[in-house]
């Protein structure tokens, strides 16, 4: 049974090029290498939160908080939402959480010099 040009045309529009693909997870790493970034989407790792909550946990000036959201939520990394007269972050998925934990984790490994694991 052969499988018709469109189903096939379909599938091949779901799965990126190799090129795209690195070119993506390199800016999602870049965004990632900046300390008040990390610090921003660590936080809502743990649920979502308004631009005072996580000002409060980065120690960044508010209006710089505000200028990293605004990337993070333009490269689709974080969303956001009203509740009356405040704005709440989350993150986009699950994935970017994780890959957050993982890079701490790294960061944990090499500041305590503890055994690679897998």
């Amino acid at each position: 049974m052969a499988s018709s040009p469109h189903i096939a045309d379909a599938h091949a529009v779901q799965e990126p090029e190799a090129g795209e693909r690195l070119n993506v997870a390199a800016s999602v790493l870049g965004l990632l290498a900046d300390r008040t970034r990390l610090a921003l989407l660590e936080r809502l790792g743990h649920g979502e939160a308004d631009v005072t909550t996580l000002t409060e946990a980065c120690g960044a000036a508010r209006p710089s908080v505000s200028q990293h959201l605004a990337k993070l939520r333009l490269a689709g990394l974080v969303t956001s939402h009203k509740d009356g007269r405040r704005v709440v972050y989350s993150l986009r998925h699950g994935h970017l959480r994780r890959l957050v934990d993982e890079a701490l984790s790294v960061a944990d490994h090499q500041i305590g010099a503890l055994p690679p694991h897998d």
